[in-house]
């Protein structure tokens, strides 16, 4: 699929959906994405911003949710406008979809609203490229079904993304099974892993969720061995202090290094060929 102003698929380069959970602040945004910006332009790696709006999945009532609507868009606007590249953010709601739509170049669908077919229908059909997240309760394979959904209401255009981010495995823990990326692709659309969702430990701190940073190289080495058409990392200059998802958001500093394997990974597995593909 053409997406923004690269193509995007198994047969091509790894792209990158990075940045931080929540559009903190402009300084934060312009921050992370002028960063990236530069160093997915060393590594030949089309680069897309990534910043929420609104966060309303949140453990608490009493958990930062973000801007809201017209400061976060306010926001993306201007790193679009500022830094050059493209952004994307998630929605929530069918009324938002028009406004948002308007502004950001990706729309994402957030996982627990995978089965929500009004949604996904009107989603899909505001006439930008869809990241579909899978819900953390769906077998991979039940994607083909929030797929057909989406193109319908898409009009058959070649416009989504299928995202694969961790299943439940107990309480407070998600595991990523790899056979779920080669499962996904029989959606025929392209297949993103979400590297730092996937270690998330939700509302594994009460109150909060929490994370197992430690494991973002690991999953997401792994994940691009299996092939895959995109990566989906959440970045913060000071994951410490970031107002959601913290724990499990990759160092902004140690983004060069991770991203230099992983492009190597990619153009190795991508140049061999995908076996299972026959």
């Amino acid at each position: 699929m053409k997406l923004c102003d690269f193509n995007a698929g198994i047969d091509q380069p790894l792209f990158l959906i990075a940045g931080p959970c929540t559009a903190e602040s402009l300084d934060l945004c312009v921050e992370v994405a002028g960063q990236m910006k530069e160093m997915c332009a060393g590594l030949g790696l089309p680069y897309i911003f990534k910043a929420s709006y609104d966060k309303a999945n949140r453990s608490s009532g009493r958990s930062p949710r973000g801007p809201g609507i017209d400061g976060g868009l306010q926001i993306l606007a201007e790193v679009r406008r500022q830094i050059g590249v493209p952004v994307l953010t998630d929605v929530h709601r069918e009324q938002d979809i028009a406004a948002v739509a308007a502004v950001v170049d990706v729309l994402q669908t957030p996982a627990f609203l995978c089965r929500q077919t009004d949604f996904i229908q009107a989603v899909a059909a505001a006439g930008k490229p869809v990241n579909i997240k899978k819900g953390q309760f769906l077998a991979p394979g039940d994607m083909r079904n929030v797929v057909a959904k989406a193109r319908d209401a898409a009009a058959g255009a070649d416009t989504l993304m299928v995202c694969e981010r961790g299943v439940s495995f107990g309480y407070n823990n998600l595991v990523s099974d790899m056979r779920s990326l080669a499962i996904m692709r029989e959606s025929a659309c392209p297949v993103v892993f979400d590297a730092t969702h996937s270690v998330q430990l939700p509302g594994g701190q009460g109150t909060v969720s929490g994370g197992q940073r430690e494991f973002v190289p690991v999953l997401a080495r792994a994940a691009v061995a299996a092939g895959i058409s995109g990566l989906f990392m959440e970045t913060h200059p000071r994951p410490e202090m970031a107002l959601s998802d913290g724990p499990n958001s990759w160092p902004l500093h140690r983004m060069q290094s991770l991203l230099t394997t992983l492009v190597a990974l990619d153009r190795a597995v991508k140049a061999a060929g995908l076996e299972e593909l026959g």
